[in-house]
């Protein structure tokens, strides 16, 4: 593990986290997995790639699809802002909570805490893939109840931002569509810590190969409250405040970088617990369908626990 840590940090060093290609985050999760495991025969780690490889091959997909997903309608940008103006207001002089903010918050001095701001962005592109794997090498049946609300989630969001293209505050500000300026500069953090070369491919990663306006729903604290809310039924409540602290700290970031409305966060958090509920109603079903046949066969690919 002390080799695959070196090589990981160097790679991110150089070239930066592994955020546009699932296929390069899987394969550096792969060499996790038997760097962590390097005991056993190569037809153990080969499994991996039985069960990832069409994971990753779909998410490809996913990105691909979603960087033309604003090919049929305008994209959304006043209701957005209305719906943040409306829920906060009161609260904000009748700006946006990114506005408010930045006017607050923002300096042209990279302050430390960013840091973490911009650590808690790019860790939407690794936190959930690691903790599938984990799940995968700990508990098998686990894993697949998890990856089963991962890829539903996606498929969601795409699903959306095909009919329904947002933007997001900077964008909006960009195109005229607020008097107030609003910045991007999520991953800026990394300056700090002397990551120049990651802050670059990110930023590129965010001109050239993301869709800018596939803001509704935010699959970044999306992500985060799934990965969180999937254990939340398997610990004590006294440590709900620290998991549901991560998807709280991506919701701040996301929406003082600019990156998301609030409104964003919220269909995000809705198109959650929708997937928890459609995914376990379907468990449910096919629990009962395979326990009336011979032998009472479980989930496909599921083990017990």
């Amino acid at each position: 593990m002390t080799v695959w840590a070196a090589a990981f940090a160097v790679f991110v060093w150089l070239v930066g986290v592994p955020t546009s290609d699932p296929l390069t985050a899987f394969g550096w999760l792969w060499l996790a997995t038997i760097a962590w495991r390097n005991y056993l025969p190569w037809r153990e780690h080969l499994l991996f790639l039985r069960d990832w490889g069409p994971v990753a091959l779909l998410l490809v997909i996913y990105n691909v699809s979603r960087g033309a997903a604003d090919e049929l309608f305008a994209p959304h940008v006043t209701p957005l802002i209305d719906a943040d103006v409306a829920m906060f207001g009161w609260l904000t002089d009748g700006k946006i909570p990114t506005v408010w903010l930045q006017e607050h918050l923002y300096t042209k001095t990279v302050p430390w805490w960013e840091v973490i701001i911009t650590i808690v962005y790019t860790s939407h592109f690794l936190a959930v893939p690691t903790v599938a794997v984990v799940l995968w090498l700990r508990n098998r049946g686990l894993s697949y109840r998890f990856l089963r609300r991962w890829i539903t989630l996606s498929m969601a969001g795409l699903v959306t931002y095909f009919l329904y293209p947002a933007a997001p505050p900077w964008w909006a500000w960009k195109y005229g569509y607020l008097s107030d300026e609003v910045l991007r500069f999520s991953t800026r953090g990394l300056d700090v810590i002397g990551l120049h070369g990651a802050g670059n491919t990110l930023n590129a990663l965010q001109v050239h190969q993301s869709n800018p306006v596939a803001a509704m729903p935010s699959l970044h604290t999306a992500y985060a409250m799934m990965a969180v809310a999937f254990f939340l039924p398997m610990v004590r409540k006294r440590w709900w405040p620290l998991l549901l602290a991560y998807p709280l700290a991506m919701t701040f970031t996301l929406v003082y970088t600019g990156e998301h409305y609030v409104i964003d966060v919220f269909v995000g958090w809705l198109y959650v617990a929708g997937v928890f509920a459609v995914v376990g109603v379907a468990e449910r079903w096919w629990a009962r369908r395979t326990s009336n046949r011979p032998g009472g066969l479980n989930y496909p690919n599921d083990e017990p626990g």
